[in-house]
């Protein structure tokens, strides 16, 4: 099986799946202390979406850790191919929650004037949080993209 950049068990799988992690936890927690969140709903899917994409980068990057300590190989195809499924299941579900939030909050800016008037909602903290919910998805979409191409590989 190849060896490519981001691939599991690789010091560079290591640092996406950090990066990852980090992205969605700082998107929950900005999004969480933004008042009046609870609004939309897309917000609340969007908490939810990176509440499962900090699980499931968090579990990965401790599989990382162990491997790379105990030098193990991870480029089995049952586990290829379970990265294959979970990358681009969370991936999809965090673009969509990232995409939605997003729309709303253009309709918020654009096409109401919540932002203006409701002293509420904190329009700036709720925009910091989808920019670190789609830096978190473009992190996922490039460990996508290599788990796609050693499941071809294998």
């Amino acid at each position: 099986m190849k060896e490519l950049f981001g691939s599991p068990g690789r010091k560079s799988g290591l640092i996406l799946r950090i990066g990852q992690c980090v992205s969605a936890a700082a998107s929950i927690g900005v999004m969480a202390s933004a008042s009046g969140f609870s609004t939309a709903t897309a917000f609340c899917y969007l908490i939810a979406s990176m509440g499962l994409q900090v699980l499931w980068s968090f579990g990965l990057m401790c599989l990382d850790v162990h491997a790379l300590r105990f030098n193990k190989d991870l480029h089995t195809n049952i586990i290829v191919s379970l990265f294959v499924v979970g990358d681009w299941v969370t991936a999809t579900l965090s673009l969509a929650a990232a995409c939605s939030s997003a729309g709303v909050m253009m309709l918020f800016i654009r096409d109401t004037s919540i932002c203006n008037d409701d002293l509420n909602l904190s329009c700036d903290m709720i925009q910091i949080s989808i920019a670190f919910a789609f830096a978190s998805w473009f992190l996922l979409a490039i460990s996508s993209y290599i788990m796609f191409w050693l499941v071809a590989s294998i």
